[in-house]
C-alpha cells in the first residue's frame, strides 16, 4: 500500500515523547483540576469517579488498539478521516471530519478562557486582570484584561505551531511533563499528610447538588447523597457518560502520523501510557480534593475551588504555587496539542478535497500547514470575546465529536480486519466493542436520562449541534456542486 506521507512535505520530527506529551496534554485540560467541584464529587463521589474513570480508561484502551491497528495502514494526517474515507467513502469521511473538526477545534478556545478563572482563584479574588471595559455573555463577565491575555497565549502558541512541529513538540513535552510532575506531586502530599483521610471522603458516592441547594442543606447533605444500587449506579454513569470528554486527545496522535520520526508499531504502547497519565491525574485530583478537606460537600455547594483548597491545607502557599503550575501547563498543553491536531485534520481534508485548498498549503520553510493553524487561530479569538459559558455550548460537541471518531474508526478497523485478512478474532472483537461503546456513548450525550444530570446536551448545545449539521449539509453540497 503506498504510503500517503510522501512527497507532503510534512517534516518527521516528532519522537515518541513529543507525541505521549500531545495525547496527554489534549487529554487533561483545565477540567481535570476544576472539575472535582463542579461535577465530578458532587455527582460520583470519590467512588463513583474512581470507578468510572477506570473503566473509561480501559474502554479507550479497547478503542485504541483500532487506532494503533489503522495507523499503520494509512499513516497520514487525518486520522479518522482518512480511515473512514479509505473504508466507506466520501459521504462518512465528510461526517467523521466536520465533527471531529468541531471536537478538536473549540478545545482551543475554551481552553483559553480557564486563564482568567486560573488568575483570579489563584490570586484569591484580587481582580488583577478585571480592567478596562468589560460585558457580559450568558452570565459570564469578560473583561479587557483577561480577554488580551488570553488573546496573547493563543497567538503566541499559534505562531509555535507555524514555525514547526519539533518546536512546538519540544514545548508540548515541557508542559504535559510539568503537569505530570505537579499531580503526582501533590497526590504524594496528600498520602503522606496527616490532615487527608478516608473519614473526608462522604459521601463516597456524591450527593444531589440541586436537591441540596434548594433545600438550603447547606452543611449537611448525608440526605441527599446517593445510596443503594440504583444510586451507585448512577453516581458512577453520570462519570462514566463523559468519558469520550474526559479522554479527547489519545485521538489526536493519528493526525500527527506523518510527523513521526520512529516505528509506527509504538503507538499503541504510546495511546495506553497517555490514557493511563490521564486516568491518574483525573483520579488523584479529584481524592486529593475530597481527602484534604473535611466539609467538601459544603465547599462544593458554596462555589469554591475545592482543589485548590485542598492544595493550600497540603503544603500551604507552596500547594497554591503547585497547583497553580498544574493547570497552567495543562490549559497550555490542551491549547498546543489541540492547535496541532485541529491544523492537521483541516490539512488532510483540504488534500482530499472537503475543504477549500487553501487549507492544504505547507509552509516552505518550515513544512507545517500554515493556512490551517492560521485559521484555527483566527475561530479561537473568539474565546476570550465570547466568554466560558457561550462556549461551552459548543465544546459539548467536543464529546459527541471524538465518539464519532471512535465509531468510524472501530467499524473501519473490522471492516480492514475482514477485507485484508490480517486480524485475528480478539482483534475483531475489540473492534466490535469499540463500536458498541461508541454508540453508547452517543446516546448518553444526546438522550436525557433521569439521574444523569449535566451529562447530556443542554437546549442551547442542541441548537448549536443542529446548525453544525445543517452548515455541514450545506458544505458538503457545495463541495459537490464544485467537484461535479
Amino acid at each position: 500500500m503506498a504510503n500517503e506521507s510522501k512527497n507532503t512535505g510534512l517534516k518527521k520530527e516528532l519522537n515518541p515523547l513529543n507525541v505521549w506529551a500531545i495525547a496527554f496534554g489534549c487529554i487533561i485540560g483545565w477540567g481535570s483540576f476544576i472539575n472535582p467541584g463542579k461535577k465530578f464529587l458532587p455527582n460520583s463521589g470519590v467512588a463513583g469517579t474512581a470507578i468510572a474513570m477506570i473503566l473509561g480508561a480501559l474502554v479507550m484502551v479497547i478503542i485504541a488498539f483500532s487506532y494503533a491497528y489503522m495507523v499503520p495502514k494509512h499513516p497520514s494526517a487525518g486520522g479518522e478521516f482518512t480511515f473512514a474515507k479509505r473504508c466507506f467513502g466520501d459521504k462518512s469521511a465528510f461526517v467523521c471530519g466536520w465533527f471531529l473538526v468541531a471536537a478538536y477545534l473549540t478545545n482551543v478556545p475554551m481552553n483559553s478562557t480557564a486563564i482568567g478563572l486560573i488568575v483570579d482563584g489563584l490570586d484569591r479574588g484580587s481582580d488583577i486582570l478585571k480592567w478596562g471595559f468589560h460585558y457580559s455573555i450568558a452570565g459570564f463577565d469578560v473583561w479587557l484584561g483577561e480577554m488580551l491575555l488570553a488573546t496573547g497565549i493563543l497567538i503566541l502558541f499559534g505562531i509555535l505551531n507555524i514555525v514547526g512541529v519539533k518546536k512546538a513538540g519540544f514545548v508540548q513535552t515541557v508542559l504535559a511533563t510539568l503537569l505530570a510532575l505537579c499531580a503526582f506531586t501533590l497526590c504524594v502530599s496528600a498520602v503522606c499528610s496527616a490532615k487527608a483521610n478516608l473519614i473526608n471522603m462522604q459521601p463516597i458516592w456524591g450527593f444531589d447538588r440541586k436537591a441540596a441547594l434548594a433545600a438550603g442543606a447547606v452543611s449537611d447533605v448525608s440526605a441527599f447523597a446517593r445510596k443503594g444500587g440504583a444510586g451507585i449506579f448512577s453516581a458512577i454513569l453520570a462519570t462514566f457518560a463523559i468519558a469520550p470528554w474526559a479522554f479527547v486527545g489519545f485521538d489526536a496522535i493519528p493526525q500527527a502520523a506523518e510527523e513521526f520520526k520512529f516505528s509506527y508499531k509504538k503507538v499503541m504502547g504510546i495511546m495506553v501510557i497517555a490514557i493511563a497519565f490521564g486516568c491518574f491525574v483525573y483520579v488523584s485530583n479529584n481524592t486529593v480534593a475530597a481527602a484534604a478537606l473535611e466539609n467538601w460537600p459544603e465547599r462544593v455547594l458554596a462555589g469554591e475551588w475545592v482543589l485548590l483548597i485542598a492544595a493550600e491545607e497540603l503544603l500551604g502557599d507552596f500547594g497554591r504555587v503547585l497547583l497553580g503550575v498544574g493547570v497552567s501547563c495543562a490549559v497550555l498543553s490542551g491549547i498546543m496539542g489541540f492547535y496541532l491536531a485541529s491544523s492537521r485534520l483541516m490539512y488532510s481534508m483540504a488534500r482530499s478535497g472537503f475543504l477549500p485548498a487553501w487549507f492544504g498549503i505547507l509552509d516552505e520553510k518550515h513544512g507545517t500547514p500554515k493556512n490551517a493553524v492560521i485559521f484555527c487561530m483566527i475561530i479561537s479569538l473568539s474565546g476570550p470575546i465570547l466568554g466560558r459559558e457561550a462556549l461551552g455550548w459548543f465544546v459539548d460537541m467536543s464529546a459527541i465529536g471524538a465518539s464519532i471518531g471512535y465509531f468510524f474508526t472501530s467499524a473501519a478497523t473490522l471492516v480492514t480486519m475482514r477485507r485484508d485478512g490480517d486480524g485475528s478474532r480478539r482483534g475483531q472483537v475489540l473492534a466490535v466493542t469499540g463500536i458498541v461503546f461508541s454508540v453508547i456513548f452517543m446516546i448518553l450525550q444526546l438522550i436525557p436520562i433521569p439521574g444523569l444530570n449535566g451529562v447530556h446536551f443542554g437546549k442551547e448545545s442542541y441548537i448549536m449541534l443542529l446548525v453544525w449539521v445543517i452548515l455541514g449539509f450545506v458544505f458538503y453540497l457545495s463541495r459537490r456542486g464544485r467537484t461535479q
